[in-house]
């Protein structure tokens, strides 16, 4: 086990969940206690932001920071959710209205990757999750697209994945302020797998491993 690390969290309200679980602890402070003596945790993420909000995080990294988790996505597939609405004759036509919105955020999340991979720190990425109570059938198809772009992104960086949607598995795992958010157990989880691959995965291998 690596000794004295610390983790900075990227990205959106996943990490950023303190507003959505009133009186309860947050992921940040799950995360805090989860982590051996000696570690650190530092919060950039921040509630609303995109792949591209992100990519500006990187640029306020702690000199010490050894280690990056990055959960960006789920608002620029909320951005994009009026492509469900939009008119489509066809499966195919239906189809190149999610490859559009996929490219758009291709071009985001590559930004993040490229800079991501210039701070020479070792880092996981998150998928989106989609367990989210009141998630459609068809939002949840488009959110593949997005997570396609994100699983890729970190197979080419030879990046860990942690993938949210086998983490935040049951309805219990979303808050109750709103059912986008992580609950406090949603948390506690997203917490102890963080400081698990923090803490236990091999970075010097650079090999993309899927967690859990």
């Amino acid at each position: 086990m690596n000794a004295g690390g610390h983790v900075a969290l990227l990205g959106d309200s996943i990490f950023d969940n303190a507003g959505y679980v009133p009186g309860e602890p947050s992921i940040i402070e799950q995360l805090r206690e989860a982590l051996p003596a000696g570690w650190h945790a530092t919060l950039l993420a921040t509630d609303g932001a995109s792949a591209a909000d992100a990519a500006e995080q990187v640029t306020q990294l702690p000199p010490d920071v050894t280690h990056l988790f990055i959960s960006a996505g789920g608002n620029d597939a909320l951005n994009e959710s009026d492509v469900l609405r939009e008119p489509a004759q066809t499966v195919s036509d239906a189809l190149h209205h999610i490859a559009r919105v996929q490219s758009r955020f291709r071009l985001d999340y590559e930004t993040l990757a490229r800079r991501v991979r210039r701070s020479d720190t070792p880092a996981v990425f998150c998928t989106v999750y989609d367990a989210i109570p009141s998630l459609s059938a068809p939002a949840a198809v488009a959110l593949t697209a997005f997570n396609d772009v994100i699983l890729r992104t970190a197979f080419l960086l030879r990046a860990p994945v942690i993938d949210l949607r086998r983490v935040c598995d049951e309805e219990s795992d979303y808050s109750t302020v709103s059912e986008i958010e992580p609950s406090s157990r949603g948390g506690a989880k997203i917490a102890r797998i963080v400081a698990e691959v923090a803490t236990r995965h091999d970075f010097s291998i650079r090999r993309s491993v899927v967690y859990p």
